[in-house]
């Protein structure tokens, strides 16, 4: 199972490109792999969008991938002890949703496509899966 950070999809519907965004062409082009889309980073896309048609196109690009819900207590505890097990070694992490999705990824070990370096020392010290683009 793959799943792709904000950092990267806001980057492909702006049309940047870069080593993920390409990356994540190819997982849109290749139907054998299990990429899904998690809510709370539908969230964060979609938030971003000024104008409607722009909205529409990208929310119905996301939702014709499997969105899965990330929710819950049990995830809530692992984010914060992923937080407080950085924090104690000097890391911190900017994004309380990087760390949520993190959190998600490693408990579920799900592959990340991202270009964010939040995800760098969970990558490191916990094992969080990288795609490497």
């Amino acid at each position: 199972m793959i799943t792709v950070d904000s950092s990267v999809w806001i980057d492909y519907f702006r049309g940047v490109k870069s080593a993920q965004t390409d990356a994540l062409d190819a997982l849109l082009d290749d139907s054998s792999h299990d990429l899904v889309v998690l809510d709370v980073v539908l969230f964060e896309v979609l938030r971003g969008f000024r104008f409607e048609p722009e909205y529409v196109n990208a929310d119905r690009l996301l939702s014709a991938l499997p969105v899965l819900s990330t929710g819950g207590a049990e995830l809530a505890r692992t984010a914060a002890q992923l937080y407080r097990q950085l924090r104690k070694i000097g890391v911190t992490v900017r994004s309380s949703l990087d760390l949520w999705v993190g959190a998600w990824c490693i408990r579920e070990g799900c592959a990340l496509l991202h270009n964010d370096r939040d995800f760098l020392p969970m990558q490191t010290h916990h094992g969080l899966q990288p795609l490497v683009a």
